[in-house]
């Protein structure tokens, strides 16, 4: 039955790669080519603009910094904007919006325009540190997952909070869109929930998970969702997006799975986790298997992103970012 399973995952793959158009199949990252210094502590999160050319990542120093991937030159920082260390980074789906969110006491999220650095809006309504951001795939919208245990859905035009999901028991620490426009949230209560981000009503909840969510990511073509756990077991699960059906569990990891990124063609699964294995994981998603280990950093590995040319990078506790081919 196993095996029956992976090969339909396997068959979906490629299925997906035949109809985008993508005949390029994800190369194995092997090596850091470049590595990227500038950032005073911890790196919390990264993130490509859609064309691969620029990389965004948030720090624990309270910076927001912009680099051009091609050289690992900074070409812009936005310093001590937020009031306390930013959690996390995204592009808006069309490239001219960064958004970035504020940690530790902070409770801000920012819109920042790409081409002039100005700040466009300054979302305020948690109650608590911002854990994750995520756009809708039309970049109308975006979600915030927060400490406060709420997702709020924001219009990115007027910076206007739109609505608040509410249903969590704890800490939400993870959001993401598909590309239909599925939002789910995953949370330190075990569960995630499936929601209809245009109304806000609640699709679905899995339940009894075995440890809190740390981190979530749908493949390109929206069919599945990976979730790492922590705490208790740190695993990584894929799920059936439409049904929330559990496909298979990966285990390898020894601490909480904290960033989790597909390959462009859908064939890749990047995870890192917490701890001192300050290592990636590279998962083939067909079968279920580690193909590569990648090593090079000094300190755990927090955030972990592919381009969609297929360009990856990973941002560190040791203050660094590596791009790798």
């Amino acid at each position: 039955m196993q095996k029956q399973l992976w090969f339909f995952l396997g068959t979906l793959t490629w299925m997906f790669v035949a109809f985008t158009g993508c005949s390029q199949v994800q190369t194995l990252p092997s090596q850091a080519v470049l590595t990227l210094t500038g950032h005073k502590d911890a790196i919390t999160s990264i993130a490509f603009n859609p064309e691969g050319t620029l990389l965004a990542s948030a720090s624990m120093d309270t910076s927001v910094k912009i680099w051009e991937v091609s050289s690992g030159k900074e070409i812009r920082s936005f310093e001590r904007r937020h009031q306390k260390w930013v959690n996390c980074v995204a592009f808006s789906p069309d490239g001219q919006i960064l958004t970035s969110a504020s940690g530790g006491a902070g409770t801000t999220v920012k819109l920042w325009a790409v081409d002039t650095g100005k700040l466009i809006h300054s979302l305020e309504d948690h109650k608590s540190p911002i854990a994750s951001i995520a756009f809708s795939p039309d970049g109308k919208f975006l979600a915030s997952g927060s400490f406060d245990k709420t997702v709020k859905i924001w219009n990115v035009q007027n910076g206007k909070l739109v609505r608040t999901l509410q249903g969590h028991e704890n800490y939400v620490d993870a959001v993401a869109f598909n590309q239909e426009g599925l939002l789910v949230s995953g949370s330190w209560d075990k569960t995630i929930k499936f929601w209809d981000a245009s109304t806000g009503g609640l699709l679905r909840t899995v339940e009894k998970l075995p440890g809190i969510i740390a981190s979530l990511a749908f493949s390109p073509d929206g069919q599945l969702l990976a979730s790492g756990t922590g705490n208790t077991e740190n695993n990584i699960q894929l799920w059936e997006a439409t049904t929330g059906k559990l496909l298979q569990t990966l285990s390898g990891h020894g601490n909480s799975v904290v960033s989790l990124a597909f390959s462009p063609d859908g064939q890749l699964l990047a995870s890192s986790s917490g701890g001192q294995t300050n290592n990636i994981k590279l998962w083939e998603v067909g079968s279920g298997e580690i193909k590569s280990v990648l090593q090079g950093h000094r300190n755990f590995v927090s955030a972990v992103t592919f381009s969609s040319q297929g360009k990856f990078a990973s941002g560190s506790h040791d203050g660094t970012i590596k791009i790798w081919e």
